[in-house]
């Protein structure tokens, strides 16, 4: 049993790569992309893209892996290569770039034909980040009420004071983090970090703000922060 975690490619300078070998690397490594797409789709809301994309990276690193082996020249090639590569896209949380790295960890270890061992390195991320997201750093009640809320209100309003009382009545604490005049300077813009009362009614809070800001705009909306971003 143990001789299924030694490295099924030999580690001495090589020629030629067997089908088998090769087929079984680039097949065990499009599983390990699998397992690790379906961890971060379980209780996340994943793109189709960035899902497939976890999943066939492992293969592509394995791939480069069994062709690079042995060959210092190909090696420093490649690396050139990848060095002028440059992804142009929204910027990544935390969490979506430990899925790239996981994935490309997993497909170099099947590509220098470390099957068993690269399969239980999978498992054990998966599993930590299973209990991390779900025990240890579970979510509370708590931070469903905490909410960003933008109000719309015309210029010529003492936007300091006049939701001071809606706020006290509806939020357990309520903060002032952004004014913005919009529209040429007609209106302005207020933006608030705000943790809802247990009790609060969210239609109630809006169509009291509405009374105040004239019916303008207002956006209530889960509070959004860098805590997932590196």
């Amino acid at each position: 049993m143990l001789n299924s975690f030694d490295n099924m490619i030999t580690t001495t300078v090589l020629t030629e790569i067997s089908a088998t070998s090769f087929v079984c690397c680039i097949a065990v490594a499009l599983l390990y992309g699998v397992l690790i797409s379906l961890a971060y789709n379980y209780k996340n809301e994943v793109s189709r893209s960035f899902s497939i994309t976890l999943s066939l990276l492992p293969p592509a690193v394995a791939l480069v892996i069994l062709m690079v082996n042995g060959s210092i020249g190909t090696g420093i090639a490649v690396a050139g290569s990848f060095s002028l590569i440059r992804f142009r896209s929204i910027p990544g949380t935390g969490r979506e770039i430990v899925g790239i790295f996981l994935s490309m960890a997993s497909g170099i270890a099947a590509g220098m034909g470390y099957v068993g061992l690269g399969l239980i390195f999978v498992v054990f991320i998966i599993v930590a980040l299973l209990l991390l997201e779900n025990v240890v750093y579970k979510k509370d009640a708590l931070s469903q009420k905490k909410k960003t809320l933008r109000i719309m209100i015309p210029e010529d309003l003492d936007y300091e004071n006049v939701f001071t009382d809606l706020l006290d009545t509806y939020c357990v604490k309520a903060e002032l983090v952004n004014v913005k005049t919009v529209n040429l300077g007609s209106l302005l813009r207020l933006v608030y970090d705000i943790e809802l009362k247990a009790d609060s009614k969210e239609k109630d809070f809006i169509d009291n703000l509405r009374v105040r800001n004239g019916n303008l705009e207002i956006c209530l909306a889960l509070k959004t922060t860098a805590e997932d971003t590196l």
